[in-house]
């Protein structure tokens, strides 16, 4: 008992000095530990945002713009019997125009038509490339599923314009389009089933 008691004796006591250094050495090893979990998370956040914003898809211009779903009057489409521009020129022709082109799976002459001109009313350069790319993806790539037809001469300047689009990149591809839709579609169109039906219905309706 007495060699126990002298050993404690013996024994150092921690100072008070180097017993704050050891709490410090430790809270400064739990805030390095805290500060990298905060930076490994953030770098995860940034990459994992960064992975977002490239992740991020083109949305196809395929909206048609103006279109109205309101019903025409019996002179309104007497008026589009009469003309194409006046078709196109209406919102509530071209709505009724685009769902006879689907049932015969040729819509997409219609969108790049309209595409065009919704890229002619661009005058931001930055937005008129963007614009010009999407439109080339959509509807003259031969890898797109929407790709209208055109002849090898017209595409070949399409091609050309690419190189540094403009609002006019388009311009024969598109005219090419409109004759194509007078001339083939717009005569089908108004000896149709749905446009006698819209007819009779508007008629009907009508005093």
């Amino acid at each position: 008992m007495r060699e126990r008691e002298r050993g404690r004796e013996r024994s150092p006591q921690p100072s008070p000095g180097s017993q704050s250094q050891n709490d410090r050495s430790k809270g400064s090893k739990a805030c390095c530990f805290c500060w990298c979990c905060c930076c490994s998370c953030s770098c995860l956040t940034m990459r994992n945002n960064s992975s977002d914003s490239n992740g991020k898809k083109d949305t196809p211009l395929d909206i048609v713009n103006g279109d109205s779903n309101e019903m025409p009057t019996l002179d309104e489409i007497r008026l589009w019997h009469q003309s194409f521009d006046t078709l196109m020129s209406s919102g509530k022709g071209r709505r009724k125009f685009r769902e006879f082109l689907r049932s015969e799976y040729s819509e997409e002459n219609l969108l790049f038509w309209l595409a065009c001109e919704e890229l002619h009313k661009e005058t931001n350069s930055a937005s008129v490339e963007e614009k010009a790319r999407l439109i080339y993806e959509d509807y003259i790539s031969i890898l797109s599923p929407k790709e209208v037809s055109l002849d090898s001469s017209t595409r070949e300047i399409v091609n050309n314009n690419m190189v540094d689009p403009t609002i006019h990149a388009f311009d024969e591809a598109q005219k090419q389009i409109y004759i194509l839709m007078l001339r083939d579609s717009f005569p089908r169109f108004l000896n149709s089933k749905m446009f006698r039906n819209l007819m009779e219905t508007v008629s009907r309706r009508e005093p």
